[in-house]
Parts: C-alpha cells; sequence; structure tokens
C-alpha cells in the first residue's frame, strides 16, 4: 500500500492491486499541492462532503480517467446528472470496489456544494473507512469535530489500522481535540492533515505528535510533507 499526501486532506490510495484511489480531489487550487492535475490517474475517487477544498478537481479527474466517484447521495446525484459513473452511499452503508470494502461513517461538519454559482445542497458530510485487500482498514476522517463516535463507532468497532485525522482548528479539530480523537481511535499509526494550507490552519505537526505521545504512546505519529508516500 501507497498513500500519497497531497496537501489539505487530499489523498492517492494505491493498493496492493494498483487500485487508485483519491480521497477529497483537492489538487489544481490547493496551494500546498505542486503535482499538476493532469498527471494523477484514478480508478475510484472518495468526497468526503461538497465544500470545494474537498470536491477539488472530482469532475474534471472524473471525465479524463472514467473513475467511479463514490460519495454520499446528494453529492452522487450531483455527479450522476451530468454523466459521470457514481455509487451513492450514506452514513453506516458500505460498498464494494473490486476487493475493497468502503464504509462511509459520521463527522460533524457543514456539507453543502459551495462553489456553484449558488450553494447547493450537499447532504451530510462523512468520513470513510477502507478495508484493503489484506484486511488492513484506512481511515480518512473527512472534515470534522471531536465528538463520541470517534470512540464507539470508529474506535470500537471499526478498529482502523491507521488512521488520517484533521488538526487545523478553525474549522475542524484543533490539537488538542485531534489528540484526543486519536486516544479514542488508537490506530496504530496516525497522519495529521488539514492544516498549514492556509493561514487560518497553520499548525505545527509536531506540537500533536507530542501531545499524542503523552496520551497514547504506543500510537505511531507520521508527518508528512505534501508531495510524501507512507508505505507498507
Amino acid at each position: 500500500m501507497d498513500l500519497r499526501w497531497m496537501g489539505h486532506s487530499a489523498f492517492e490510495l494505491i493498493t496492493e492491486e494498483n487500485l487508485k484511489i483519491l480521497i477529497d480531489p483537492f489538487i489544481s487550487n490547493n496551494p500546498s499541492c505542486s503535482v499538476p492535475v493532469e498527471e494523477i490517474e484514478a480508478d475510484l475517487i472518495c468526497i468526503t462532503h461538497g465544500h470545494a477544498d474537498h470536491f477539488g478537481d472530482a469532475l474534471e479527474i472524473a471525465n479524463r480517467t472514467g473513475a467511479l466517484v463514490i460519495a454520499n447521495h446528494e453529492i452522487s446525484i450531483f455527479f450522476s446528472r451530468q454523466g459521470f459513473e457514481t455509487q451513492g452511499m450514506n452514513i453506516g452503508g458500505s460498498s464494494h470496489f473490486h476487493n475493497i470494502k468502503i464504509t462511509m461513517v459520521d463527522a460533524i461538519h457543514s456539507a453543502d456544494i459551495d462553489f456553484m454559482e449558488e450553494i447547493t445542497p450537499g447532504g451530510k458530510a462523512c468520513g470513510f473507512i477502507f478495508e484493503l485487500e489484506n484486511g488492513r482498514k484506512i481511515y480518512h476522517a473527512g472534515d470534522t469535530s471531536l465528538f463520541g463516535d470517534l470512540k464507539l463507532v470508529v474506535g470500537d468497532f471499526y478498529k482502523p489500522d491507521v488512521a488520517l485525522i484533521p488538526i487545523g482548528d478553525r474549522y475542524t479539530m484543533g490539537l488538542k481535540d485531534a489528540s484526543t480523537a486519536v486516544k479514542w481511535i488508537s490506530p496504530q499509526i496516525v497522519i495529521p492533515m488539514h492544516y498549514n494550507t492556509f493561514p487560518v490552519i497553520e499548525q505545527d505537526p509536531e506540537d500533536f505528535m507530542d501531545l499524542v505521545k503523552n496520551k497514547i504512546p504506543n500510537v505511531e505519529v507520521i508527518i508528512l510533507n505534501p508531495g510524501d508516500t507512507y508505505t507498507e
């Protein structure tokens, strides 16, 4: 498995069977991302909610690559009305793509599609749990606050091995809340995201690492620079 951080909340996940999964593909307008959107390939695109910094370049990439788009019901309808292949989901549901199981879990955040001329209802914000061919589970939290289901549902029930957690504050959890989320989820590995893209969400990930080490020292914090890849 290769997991490349494009900056902000955008990740490229390449599985053992060489399936290319994009999560929240905010690329061309992402000041942290140096990869040209024209060079990005995808078999599957997963979108946590309709804000421009998460929806990103999904339309262009799906149109060029023919990737399947998985999103909540409302965003799925938005894509299907424009002729794209989509699978709509909702919180608690699962879908399969080849040998990958994708489960949609809750996130506490606003979610309307905000990049159209008029704001369009975008359903419910979510996170995703990807169960890979070898059984490893990757949790992408999307944009969220700290809430109890991070422990009761994500941590206690789904038990992800790798967690991608926002730390930027202002629009999501900040450092303290995010470190508590890590304690509740108790993954083997946590990778911080959704920070330092814009001045309003500037954070020092080393401070996050220190908080996690103090609260749950057996969790490994991996700090990636935009463009870096975590491989296992």
